[in-house]
């Protein structure tokens, strides 16, 4: 009796054992690592994030940060351009593995997503037209207007504070609305529009108020199928971290360093 005993707990081990080493091996990580290849999803058109440069390459904060932690995971990064409305939308449905795009934390977005640990910290402002003397600060949008990126945490805050919303595809359509009076103001995080600023030399735009520190995470579907990959996500951008890489891709874009909170 004391053998079968042993014998039955035995086999009961080796069978504990193989589903933990199954179901580790049939997770997302390792699925990923055996394609060899990590698809990464982002907008492409949204600088200093992620754009095309003079020769048409793809380049920015995002776009370095998601090669960077391909790089340390070990597989090629494979990163699909798209429309930031079907961004987290082809995250659910499994187009893209992750989601590197300056992506904010929002409780609607825990719903769904789980998150990495933020790897850039931003504020997030709100621009007129120089010469609106009646929009000072958010609570100034009751009954206004803005434009803002379709699906965007911007567009909600807009709505948040009472504004009609005009939803758009990128930041220089909301950025000539703007300058044309087709609407009252824009939402968008600070880096962006001082890089718009900067790049296209425009001095009609004025900032009015701005959010407190905003952290910009990488997405990614919930549950234990990507608890793997997020530990590594976080391994791979802590890192960067420590080695210098993430402040030095902050800088070269932003001018500054804003990996610290």
């Amino acid at each position: 009796m004391k053998k079968w005993i042993q014998t039955g707990l035995a086999a009961i081990m080796l069978c504990t054992a193989a589903a933990c080493t199954t179901k580790t091996e049939d997770d997302h990580l390792s699925r990923i690592k055996a394609e060899g290849k990590l698809v990464i999803g982002l907008e492409g058109d949204w600088q200093p994030f992620s754009y095309h440069d003079a020769d048409d390459v793809l380049c920015g904060v995002d776009v370095e940060v998601a090669r960077g932690i391909a790089e340390r995971i070990g597989v090629e990064a494979e990163i699909v351009e798209g429309k930031w409305d079907g961004l987290l939308t082809g995250l659910s449905t499994g187009t893209y593995d992750i989601v590197v795009n300056g992506v904010n934390i929002t409780e609607d977005r825990q719903k769904t997503f789980d998150f990495s640990d933020p790897y850039v910290y931003d504020r997030t402002v709100l621009v007129v037209k120089e010469g609106t003397d009646d929009i000072t600060s958010f609570d100034d949008l009751d009954g206004r207007t803005t434009a803002n990126s379709i699906g965007s945490s911007y567009m909600e805050m807009g709505e948040a504070y009472g504004a009609t919303v005009q939803g758009v595809d990128d930041l220089t359509k909301c950025m000539d609305l703007v300058k044309n009076g087709t609407v009252d103001a824009t939402i968008n995080a600070a880096t962006s529009i001082n890089d718009y600023i900067k790049t296209t030399g425009e001095t009609c735009f004025v900032t009015v108020d701005e959010s407190d520190t905003v952290p910009y995470a990488i997405p990614m579907k919930k549950g234990e199928d990507n608890d793997t990959l997020r530990q590594a996500i976080n391994k791979a951008l802590q890192e960067m971290r420590e080695d210098g890489t993430l402040k030095a891709i902050s800088e070269k874009y932003f001018g500054i360093d804003l990996t610290q909170e």
